[in-house]
């Protein structure tokens, strides 16, 4: 079977192997569609966290079971399967306390392990969940959204809020329709206003606002002065992640999602005064993947993803992904 394995930064090869066998618990599956994200482009560049070369990517996954045992989801061959790509010890402190998503020995698909960058792939059944018949498209932005669902669930948001979503990538786009979904007013911020315009156009965020045009003036005219009761951080940049408590309303919560390989800063003062609840946001759990599935119907999955080529062209192709000027904003590759 074919696969594509990323040998170093910068560097893709189309190979050939065996197919794999399935053991106890597992489940051989057909991979038919895989998301790209931005831990996949990180890799290519070369400054992805947690990663060691060569990796086969792939963790946004649209996949058919070949062959499966017996299993508590019920799940056969023949059925189409999304794929919860976070391959958890079930034993730590983080397990035990149901955050496999930040479990102390996580194997993430494409990250820690090889992912789903190939015709077929073995995975545990327990990993699994039915698609309730979605598509290969909409099956391949679950794992994304997923990640947005779970940082508004630990971020609690109420309808009616301001919040602000920082970053207008896919992870951000994801966050700012989930929490319009669930009832809050959205402002989106990024420095490239053909992805404002993106998030205004195609996902109809309630407001956009351009960090380089003082944003902070623009959140308080917004907001009556209050600023926002969350603001979300969707883009890993460091002066953005620094920045992020300027847009935050006193008493407010900052939820890290974008990861940065570096240290921030913070003045004390400022953050203390406003009583800041800092928390992060890692992976997902069965909860949040759970939760998409079923509202699903009501993200725009056609403007979503913005560029689709097969396997053959991938590896021609994935650069120029990396060039926000193509106007990518989530592109698969069909298998």
């Amino acid at each position: 079977m074919k696969y594509i394995v990323c040998e170093k930064p910068g560097e893709f090869h189309l190979r050939e192997k065996e197919i794999p066998t399935r053991k106890e618990n597992e489940a051989l599956l057909k991979i038919n569609k895989v998301g790209i994200c931005g831990t996949d482009l990180h890799a290519y560049a070369g400054n992805q966290a947690f990663f060691t070369y060569p990796r086969i990517l792939g963790h946004e996954l649209a996949s058919e079971v070949l062959e499966i045992g017996e299993n508590p989801q019920g799940i056969k061959p023949g059925d189409s399967v999304v794929i919860m790509p976070y391959v958890s010890c079930k034993k730590c402190i983080a397990c035990r306390n149901n955050k496999e998503n930040c479990c102390t020995n996580i194997k993430v698909l494409g990250v820690h392990v090889d992912g789903g960058m190939q015709e077929q792939i073995v995975v545990p059944t327990t990993i699994l969940l039915k698609s309730n018949n979605l598509s290969n498209d909409e099956m391949a932005i679950v794992e994304p959204l997923a990640i947005g669902a779970h940082a508004i669930r630990r971020a609690a948001i109420k309808k009616g809020e301001y919040i602000v979503v920082v970053g207008c990538g896919p992870i951000g786009i994801g966050i700012m329709k989930l929490a319009q979904i669930a009832g809050a007013k959205v402002i989106a911020l990024d420095l490239n206003d053909d992805r404002l315009k993106y998030a205004k156009d195609k996902i109809n965020v309630d407001y956009t606002v351009n960090v380089t045009k003082n944003p902070v003036d623009e959140i308080s005219k917004i907001t009556n002065g209050d600023m926002a009761t969350a603001v979300f951080d969707a883009s890993g940049h460091k002066g953005a992640l620094e920045a992020g408590p300027d847009y935050m309303a006193h008493g407010g919560r900052f939820i890290l999602v974008g990861l940065s390989k570096g240290e921030l800063q913070y003045h004390h003062p400022s953050v203390h005064s406003k009583e800041m609840t800092l928390m992060c946001s890692r992976n997902a759990t069965k909860e949040d993947f759970e939760h998409v599935i079923s509202i699903l119907d009501q993200f725009p999955t056609d403007a979503f993803i913005t560029h689709n080529v097969s396997y053959t062209e991938m590896i021609d192709t994935f650069e120029s992904w990396l060039d926000p000027k193509t106007g990518v904003m989530k592109a698969t590759v069909n298998f």
